[in-house]
């Protein structure tokens, strides 16, 4: 009988760290590790929004700090992670989830296209987990959690570019998962076949379609459903991805 996984203790000097941190998926993760006593390092490119953000969280009651900061440099990511560290002390659980919406159908792509996306999509994370695995392993506990698109997992034609570089960022993870199985540092992915309400790009592309579409035939997830998954994945610690909306069974 396998052991059943251990529940990261939960206290007020766990930090998580949210990489994208936008009006969507990245808020909600902000608030749902941070009603559980998580302090919160918020990053994105735009620091007016997450000094409003972090503002926001304050006014919930949960602390929180911004870290501008561009996440296409990966060589950044040490200092930003340093700086991070400097500031709370410690990070216990990073969530990445920038998005890229550049698709292009893959009889149309081109090297110079997948160049674009490789460095946000699958040289940072990489160089965040690097960042953050020594303080794990020193510690016994550490969590990494993915958010992409189902492109990663289903081959999706006419929409190619991210698809292909999350794919690669996904066969990483799982190969990470299965290597620190029984270290106490845990990998998992949350594969979103959606939009995400109240995000930047759900709003941007509702608005750019012509008018007889209905918007109606169009899935749309809320961020807050994806934020309690995550917690679910962090304290069950039982699955290396899990898929929203769930897929169909073979």
């Amino acid at each position: 009988m396998s052991a059943t996984p251990a529940i990261p203790s939960i206290s007020e000097s766990k930090v998580i760290a949210v990489f994208g941190a936008g009006s969507g998926l990245g808020s909600s993760v902000a608030r749902r590790f941070g009603r559980e006593g998580f302090r919160v390092a918020l990053v994105a490119r735009r620091k007016d929004r997450l000094d409003a953000l972090v503002e926001e969280l304050a006014g919930e009651g949960i602390q929180a700090a911004a870290f501008p900061a561009d996440l296409s440099r990966p060589a950044e990511v040490p200092a930003l992670v340093a700086a991070i560290q400097s500031r709370f002390g410690r990070i216990d659980v990073v969530e990445y989830g920038p998005v890229s919406t550049a698709t292009t159908p893959a009889a149309e792509l081109d090297a110079a296209a997948l160049q674009g996306l490789i460095p946000l999509l699958l040289l940072t994370p990489v160089e965040v987990v690097q960042a953050v695995l020594p303080q794990w392993t020193e510690r016994g506990e550490g969590t990494f959690l993915l958010s992409h698109s189902y492109a990663a997992s289903q081959p999706m034609p006419g929409a190619s570019g991210t698809g292909p570089v999350m794919a690669a960022t996904r066969n990483y993870l799982y190969s990470l998962n299965a290597e620190l199985a029984g270290t106490g540092i845990y990998a998992g992915a949350l594969s979103v076949g959606a939009l995400i309400s109240r995000s930047e790009v759900a709003s941007g592309y509702l608005s750019a379609l012509p008018a007889d579409v209905d918007v109606a035939d169009i899935p749309v997830v809320d961020p807050d459903h994806l934020a309690e998954l995550y917690w679910g994945m962090y304290t069950g610690r039982d699955r290396v991805e899990r898929f929203q909306p769930e897929l169909p069974a073979a």
